[in-house]
């Protein structure tokens, strides 16, 4: 009996050690053209079986997906082919780094620690545009950003009614541990001519696309203990012309830069930069802003964006101690030197050290951030950060400066139906003592069709972030003109119910139930603002939908508001006020769509009539035209009424993919703002650019206020 034990114990470590999947190490090239007509592919096991993620979540998809990898030793191959029931294919774009959310293709995460905290994004649409980012753990899940870049080799072929895709990979751009071999891998098939995602790994769609903690987990054999190549260089050279019209003043600058990244080890970078720019980044989206408070924007330089969520998640939104553009946006950068990665398989470092340069009367700022992120065990990860803002002058730092240490502590269940968070900070300053810690302690549940979330927040009246983005900390007082910071605690909770029906021939699924409430609290304990937040829609077969939302907010009003910019301020005191929005969003499958909104009700002491429009018509593959506008029309009695128009117009035509032009067209009347931004963009070789970029500023009156001319140039040596 013991020996027939043993035996069958041998039998079942033999047998589970033989279904895991493994990612081969094979000492051979191939070319990357799409056609897998190597022989190596057909020495390697295929994994297939996809699940249906959306429209519906149920059972196994109909068109079913291939997919084959190995590496050797420098690149990681990947083969994918997905059987469709058609040959034709559609994309929205081939403009680098848009999303295949509207267009027809694949993706693939790469968790290279298998800590489930970050992880490598790469896609290639149906025309071989590619998109690489990063996926990386936000408070409540995961985000997805595709600001990170590097070079890797694709190409999409179209085999009758199967679209191959076939891609390497540089292992030199990965964050691997030679000790740590398992990767977190999933793969996503998206067929948007059907509006279908289906996905390697079965996941649920309550939760998030690129959800970590379901990636399918592959052994890497033979992984290299360093990268062969460990240098990237890339200088460049901006020509910038800019016009003041109102005041006739003409200058051109020119300015060079120069981004460098040494890999130290294959899982930490060593990243340095001198004058830094934004010339060649994409113009912010315009909003229009009723609240008393401010918005914020992604960062998108190069040098702040490898291993960006190690520094951009020390905090929770609305209070978060490290918003990296903060840096240079009042004086220029001179350099920049970062250290991030793994230290090992449990432990990632980042440290950052950035000087401005002093002009305008602005002084000079050095920024240092210090943050230390460590996996505890399986379920709870902990990071400690310490940020530095000091005052400068030549190598000599000046008594003039603001610090923030804390401490975070993360939580996953084993069941993945639980999130938790908890937060301390505390600021230092060299004038300013007491009242200056923040905590924050949050919990998330969610399963299929029902979720909810509850968190507290404190902010003391001193807990100042200089780096950092803490927008309600401060109050303007329009009718004395001045900046009160006073803390505050907030209570958030929200409760969410969504049925499916997989077998209705009209519905796809009802959200029954939305809601989110916010409550803050002054210092003394008295509410000074409650948020209610009510939607519920009806989503079709073709997940169009139809929608409404009802927000109340009662305001109880300590400094006078301006929200017209006409001089008439709203006096202090109490506010109840709301407004109910409904809407209709077209299917995302058609080459037309659309989606339009109209909303009524109060706004403080007056009323308010809003509306809104989206329009996108896809020239298919040759040209995108979109169109926004949003209006909202404000009448607050004897303070005055004023209607707030913003229009947006993004008009993007690709001659291959290498080369595009996009224009936008932007008309903001809170901003009492009219601008043109023209940019012509080719990549010439892989991740090296040249730019050309024509931007005019008019006011409201279509009068010119500036217009300007920028001419970038970049080359990126890999040695």
């Amino acid at each position: 009996m013991k020996k027939f034990l043993t035996f069958l114990l041998l039998s079942f470590i033999v047998r589970s050690f033989a279904q895991q999947s493994r990612i081969k190490f094979l000492d051979t090239k191939i070319t990357i053209d799409g056609k897998l007509n190597e022989k190596v592919w057909n020495s390697l096991i295929s994994y297939t079986g996809f699940y249906n993620y959306a429209p519906t979540d149920v059972g196994l998809a109909k068109n079913q997906t291939s997919v084959k990898m190995f590496h050797n030793g420098e690149y990681l191959f990947v083969s994918l082919i997905y059987k469709d029931s058609t040959s034709k294919t559609q994309v929205s774009s081939l403009k680098r780094d848009t999303p295949i959310g509207l267009s027809d293709g694949f993706a693939m995460v790469l968790d290279t620690q298998n800590q489930q905290q970050n992880a490598f994004y790469f896609s290639v649409n149906s025309h071989s545009t590619q998109i690489d980012g990063i996926v990386e753990r936000v408070n409540d899940g995961y985000d997805f950003s595709t600001s990170w870049n590097t070079v890797w080799k694709s190409k999409a072929f179209i085999n009758g009614n199967q679209k191959q895709y076939e891609i390497a990979i540089p292992l030199k751009s990965l964050n691997f541990n030679k000790n740590n071999t398992v990767f977190g891998v999933q793969f996503y098939v998206r067929d948007i001519k059907i509006n279908s995602w289906t996905i390697l790994k079965n996941v649920k769609r309550n939760y998030r696309l690129f959800d970590l903690r379901f990636t399918e987990k592959f052994i890497i054999e033979n992984l290299p203990k360093i990268s062969p190549s460990r240098f990237t260089v890339t200088p460049s050279l901006t020509i910038n012309n800019q016009n003041d019209v109102k005041n006739n003043i003409s200058n051109t600058s020119y300015k060079p830069s120069l981004d460098v990244q040494y890999n130290i080890t294959s899982s930490l970078k060593l990243d340095a930069t001198i004058n830094p720019d934004f010339s060649q980044i994409d113009v912010d989206q315009q909003v229009t802003n009723l609240t008393r408070f401010a918005v914020n924007f992604p960062e998108r330089r190069n040098f702040f964006l490898e291993n960006a969520d190690l520094f951009s998640n020390l905090g929770v939104p609305g209070v978060n101690p490290f918003y990296s553009r903060r840096i240079g946006s009042k004086t220029p950068i001179q350099f920049g030197i970062k250290l991030s990665g793994n230290v090992s398989p449990k432990t990632r470092i980042g440290v950052l050290n950035v000087q401005t340069e002093e002009k305008n009367n602005e002084q000079s700022q050095n920024y240092g951030v210090i943050v230390a992120e460590q996996q505890l065990s399986k379920n709870f990860t902990t990071t400690g950060f310490f940020i530095n803002r000091q005052e400068t002058t030549g190598f000599e730092f000046i008594d003039d400066y603001n610090r923030v240490a804390g401490v975070n502590l993360n939580y996953k269940s084993d069941n993945n139906k639980w999130i938790g968070i908890a937060n301390f900070g505390k600021s230092f300053n060299d004038d300013i003592s007491g009242d200056n810690n923040f905590y924050n302690a949050g919990i998330w549940f969610n399963k299929r069709g029902f979720g909810w979330s509850a968190a507290l927040k404190n902010v003391g009246g001193n807990y100042i972030t200089d780096v950092g983005f803490t927008p309600r900390l401060y109050n303007f007082d329009a009718v004395n003109d001045l900046v009160i910071r006073e803390g505050y605690t907030q209570l958030t909770g929200s409760i969410e119910y969504e049925k499916f029906y997989e077998n209705s021939k009209v519905l796809n699924s009802i959200r029954y139930l939305n809601y989110d409430t916010n409550t803050y609290f002054n210092e003394n304990g008295s509410i000074s603002q409650s948020s209610h937040f009510l939607n519920g829609a009806i989503f079709f077969k073709d997940l169009s939908a139809l929608y409404y939302v009802f927000k109340h907010d009662y305001v109880d009003l300590k400094y006078g508001f301006d929200p017209l910019g006409n001089g008439n301020a709203l006096i202090p005191g109490k506010y109840n006020f709301g407004i109910f929005r409904i809407g209709y969003n077209s299917a995302n499958n058609q080459k037309f769509r659309y989606r339009f909104n109209i909303q009524k009700g109060n706004y403080y002491a007056g009323s308010r009539i809003a509306a809104g429009a989206y329009l996108n018509y896809q020239l298919l593959p040759f040209a995108n035209l979109q169109f926004n506008y949003d209006v909202n029309k404000i009448d607050l009695n004897l303070l005055g009424k004023e209607t707030f128009h913003l229009t947006r117009f993004t008009g993007e035509v690709f001659f291959n993919n290498r080369l595009n032009w996009t224009t936008y067209i932007q008309f903001n009347t809170q901003r009492d703002n009219f601008n043109v931004s023209s940019r012509l963009q080719w990549e010439y070789k892989p991740l090296s650019y040249v730019y050309l970029v024509v931007t005019d500023d008019f006011n409201k009156n279509i009068a010119r206020s500036s217009w300007g001319v920028a001419f970038k140039i970049n080359y990126r040596f890999d040695f």
